[in-house]
């Protein structure tokens, strides 16, 4: 196992750790593979997991979408192959993508990159 994937360590929530705090919206959510920080993709507004590889170095991430489970590494720009992770390995179901439910704008795609 690579220092960028520790599959013992779990999410850090079930959204955008930024987001959250902030109270912005996303997308979709992107999981570090080193860590567990959850934040948001480059299509969200605030880009939050690309943010937090650029502030920690921490290069591999996994979607945190029901039902994917891909990993990305962003030092080599690459899809790579990683572990299964510790739970849960996506936000809840009942989460909408965009996401949270009531933090989303209307106008929503005008937004994204």
């Amino acid at each position: 196992m690579t220092a960028s994937i520790d599959p013992s360590v779990p999410p850090s929530g079930d959204g955008c750790v930024e987001c959250d705090d902030l109270g912005g919206w996303w997308v979709h959510l992107r999981r570090c593979a080193a860590c567990g920080h959850v934040g948001c993709c480059d299509s969200s507004p605030a880009q939050h997991a690309t943010a937090h590889f650029r502030a920690t170095g921490h290069p591999v991430v996994q979607s945190f979408e029901p039902g994917e489970d891909w990993f990305w590494d962003y030092a080599r720009e690459t899809a790579v192959d990683g572990p299964p992770l510790a739970p849960p390995g996506a936000h809840p179901d009942d989460q909408p993508a965009p996401g949270p439910r009531g933090r989303v704008p209307a106008d929503w795609r005008s937004h994204v990159h």
